[in-house]
């Protein structure tokens, strides 16, 4: 596989060393910076979407900003690649009651798009095509303490409105969102609102027949989860046609543990990532890219 997968999880393993990302914390800050050096090192183009929210809990502001890194910014038709890189406050769907206000370091659900993303970044220079990248990672994804009352997608809701409220000078073709791609037992279905959405569904098959073509079975064209999920204010609110790229098994149903046991729990952990999930990830989104009309 072209596309070097250890690399993208030695990144994961650094950016959960920094513990938990969550909104307006020190890890978040201090993963602004590691990725801010990383992407400029490469010849990104960075900048920041900074926005304050009022915390939930208090009122009390809280500073929080999307990343955004620009490659080939001369061309004016776009392909805006995205992930969240905060984390969840806290483990809350722990099987552990008193593990539920512990740390949450979100390999996978936080960390993995990121670490794609991070190393789809070296080949983005020589990217030839008519097409320009835009990387965005979403702050504030899941800055939520209690599901009943607060917000979710807070960044993709900022970037989608500014995009319509000030158009920039260029536009975005397509949309690809990457959450939760670091799954060791990878099984990437197609989501219910991509496929359902007509604009949108082209781009799926699209990129489930390159994974086809190079043999990445992981990637199966069957239907399966309708995500909520930072695809919707972009395709909502911006109409930029974005397809959800998601393993929401995590692990497989098949396991001795039900569905739902890593996902926002503790054991979301590096060890249960793998390099190769990642190089199979983000050795269809770059083959995809090259190939795109």
């Amino acid at each position: 596989i072209p596309f070097d997968g250890q690399r993208a999880y030695v990144m994961l393993q650094r950016l959960c060393d920094l513990g938990s990302r969550m909104s307006g914390s020190e890890g978040m800050r201090r993963q602004q910076e590691l990725l801010a050096e990383h992407f400029q090192s490469l010849g990104g183009q960075v900048e920041f979407q900074r926005f304050r929210i009022r915390d939930p809990r208090d009122g009390s502001p809280v500073p929080l900003a999307n990343l955004i890194v620009h490659w080939h910014p001369d061309r004016k038709e776009r392909i805006l690649l995205c992930a969240h890189y905060d984390t969840r406050p806290f483990p809350d769907r722990d099987p552990d009651p008193r593990k539920r206000k512990s740390l949450f370091v979100g390999a996978n659900d936080g960390a993995s798009g990121v670490a794609v993303l991070a190393e789809l970044g070296r080949h983005m220079p020589s990217l030839d095509g008519k097409y320009g990248v835009d990387f965005v990672l979403f702050d504030g994804e899941e800055f939520v303490f209690d599901d009943d009352r607060d917000e979710y997608f807070l960044g993709s809701n900022v970037f989608a409105r500014q995009y319509v409220q000030e158009p920039p000078e260029y536009s975005y073709r397509w949309g690809v969102l990457l959450d939760m791609v670091g799954d060791a037992q990878l099984q990437i279905y197609q989501e219910r609102y991509s496929m359902r959405w007509r604009d949108t569904r082209p781009l799926v098959q699209d990129i489930w027949r390159v994974a086809r073509k190079l043999g990445v079975r992981e990637f199966i064209p069957r239907v399966k989860y309708e995500i909520r999920d930072d695809h919707l204010p972009l395709h909502e609110v911006a109409r930029i046609p974005c397809c959800d790229i998601i393993d929401f098994d995590y692990p497989r149903p098949a396991s001795r543990v039900s569905r739902d046991s890593y996902w926002h729990t503790t054991h979301d952990s590096p060890d249960k990532c793998s390099a190769l999930s990642l190089a199979k990830v983000g050795w269809v989104i770059h083959e995809w890219l090259k190939q795109v009309d």
